[in-house]
């Protein structure tokens, strides 16, 4: 069944990108239109563009594509919605308009598509092989980092969630994660419970997450009252260790293995012991291949 999509569309529960993102996406490719479909004199001819999957991949930007392509004037339907796996030969888009408006969207839709496929399958990766990993399987989340390339965690963000994941953190404003650097300006001494204490006061709703870069700065962090230890680069053995030593001075907080994190080995830090995985593997995911036939109607 084909889903016509609107300019406005969202996208698994996300609301739709700005106008200004999209028209940002194409003052970067076309700034001053298509020279070279101008010249020729041909941008007033009908025509037929169909987007589909070389590769096994999770669909994703399907949606932002169409909005792109409508942008410029194009009628779209698209074929199969961001979050979706397929085969190689899936058709994902058509497109039909004036030749002008299609050549001035393919490759700023096509590499779109590409690249947040991309981060979307990787994510998918990590999120199947989480849940081989025990008695876990299948409950612990798969938070994916703000580090995308700059001034992409828009997309980014929908790949991530496209794949099955979720978002660590979006920006700054949204969590509360205690660094070490944040300790630097705080009492030598008393700086972590004075820090928790402070917090359960000025933010009461928000959870509290403190990173831990040690066994013993994790157990010191779990009396002071942290709801969540994130375990920055801990070695699998030291998750499980940490584990048992919490379960042995009935301490609960939930464990956050960070730091190295990919579907290579997340199996391991599940069966450890962590409650989920924060990661920033899928962003450096090579693009997915989206072929593009594009002719006369």
């Amino acid at each position: 069944m084909v889903d016509t999509v609107s300019f406005s569309s969202s996208v698994n529960g996300l609301p739709p990108l700005p106008a200004t993102l999209i028209d940002a996406l194409l003052a970067e490719d076309v700034p001053f239109g298509d020279l070279t479909t101008r010249a020729l004199g041909i941008g007033g001819q009908p025509g037929l563009m169909n987007f589909s999957a070389r590769d096994e991949q999770v669909v994703c930007g399907s949606e932002e594509a169409a909005a792109i392509l409508t942008r410029l004037g194009a009628t779209v339907d698209v074929l199969r919605s961001s979050g979706g796996r397929v085969t190689p030969g899936t058709p994902l888009l058509r497109a039909t308009g004036p030749a002008g408006a299609l050549h001035m969207g393919w490759k700023t839709a096509q590499t779109l598509m590409e690249w947040a496929a991309g981060i979307a399958t990787a994510t998918n990766a990590i999120v199947l092989a989480a849940a081989s990993g025990g008695a876990a399987a299948g409950t612990v989340a798969v938070a994916c980092t703000r580090k995308a390339p700059p001034l992409t965690r828009a997309l980014a963000m929908r790949a991530v969630v496209a794949g099955g994941g979720v978002m660590h953190r979006v920006g700054l404003s949204d969590t509360i994660l205690v660094f070490p650097e944040h300790l630097a300006f705080m009492d030598p001494h008393d700086g972590l419970a004075q820090a928790v204490q402070t917090l359960r006061r000025t933010a009461p709703e928000r959870r509290i997450v403190i990173e831990v870069t040690s066994p013993d700065q994790a157990i010191a962090a779990a009396r002071a009252g942290a709801d969540i230890l994130q375990m920055e680069k801990f070695p699998v053995r030291d998750v499980a260790r940490l584990a048992e030593r919490l379960k042995a001075l009935s301490l609960c907080p939930r464990l956050a293995a960070a730091g190295g994190i990919n579907a290579r080995n997340v199996a391991d830090y599940v069966a450890a012991g962590a409650d989920l995985v924060v990661t920033s593997a899928p962003y450096t995911a090579p693009p997915c291949d989206v072929q593009v036939e594009l002719k006369a109607r």
